[in-house]
Parts: C-alpha cells; structure tokens; sequence
C-alpha cells in the first residue's frame, strides 16, 4: 500500500467545531473539550500499519502534551464496511487495552474528515488556543534517523502553547489514506 502525505499546513485556518461519541460513551464536542494552551487533532485508526508502528509513540506525547495544558484528541473516519478492524467496538478495545489518556471519536459519518480535509492516518492538526491551525506536520523523524529522533510534533505543540504561532518549517505526516465511503 503506498504512503500518502498530507498538504502543507495552512495556517490560521480555523478549527470547524464538532461532536462525536468517544470510545467511552461520551459526547465530545471540540468547543468544550480545547486546551488552554492548544488542541492536537489528529486523524488515525486501528488498522494503519503506520499508526500501529507509532501508537506507543503517539500515547506517551499525548501524555506530555497534556501535561503542558494542550488538548489531545483521536478520530477515527475509516469506511468500517471494508475496513472492519476500524469498527467502534475494535476502538473502544484499543481505548481500553493501551490506556489512552485522550478521547477517541467515531466519525462514522466521516464529516469530520472532509471538514478538516484529512489526507491519511496518522493526520496531526496542531491549532492554537483560538483554534487556529499552527501544525501540520509528522509525529518525529524516526523513519529517517531512528538514533538521533527529533519530537517535531511535541516540540512544535510546545512552541504553540508559549507563543501562539507554529514553526515555519513543518515536514507533512506520512500514512494510509482515510477509507472513503464510496
């Protein structure tokens, strides 16, 4: 399966609100769920082998990041007809079973999705405390140079939380594209 990367980031666009049901059988609504210091959004699902391989990765920033005041949140949007690891029973195992510090949404509808224009999984939006886009970028460099890793998404989170702007230079995310319903 061939890797597909995200667009670069364009900053300043706006966070569109949302409410979806959490693998803990919560509503999630963004407006009430934002950080203080900003939100990570990222796109990801059980299945991508490339969100497999990072997962452990993923849960320990969250946890940093939430540390900082910054808002972590998962989404799932994959088609589950043909994809059917991604179900929301399977997410709420994967909740369940790796102790995720941070909600993870169904979008069964997959309007989230299209609304943020989210190309794979993983898909990491960084917005600052007024939910404005300061990130769109990768998890780390570790494909790259797995002795000298670089946390390009924890770091760039970081710097939005002090100063409200994101780094000029970002790397885009690789993964699976989103499972479009046909």
């Amino acid at each position: 399966m061939p890797a597909l990367s995200t667009p670069v980031c364009e900053f300043g666009w706006k966070a569109q609100n949302f409410s979806l049901q959490s693998t803990r059988n919560e509503i999630i609504e963004l407006n009430k769920a934002r950080g203080q210091n900003g939100t990570l959004i990222m796109f990801i699902c059980n299945h991508c082998p490339y969100v497999v391989s990072a997962l452990d990765e993923i849960i320990y920033e969250a946890k940093e990041l939430i540390k900082n005041d910054i808002a972590v949140i998962a989404i799932s949007s994959n088609d589950v007809s043909t994809h059917p690891e991604d179900s929301f029973e399977n997410m709420k195992a994967l909740s369940a079973d790796k102790k995720l510090s941070f909600p993870y949404l169904y979008d069964e509808t997959q309007e989230v999705a299209k609304a943020y224009d989210a190309a794979c999984t993983p898909d990491f939006f960084g917005f600052n405390s007024e939910l404005s886009l300061q990130y769109r970028g990768r998890l780390n460099n570790k494909r790259e140079r797995p002795t000298e890793i670089r946390r390009e998404l924890y770091s760039a989170m970081i710097e939005i939380a002090k100063s409200g702007k994101g780094p000029l230079e970002q790397i885009p995310s690789m993964g699976c594209s989103i499972k479009w319903k046909s």
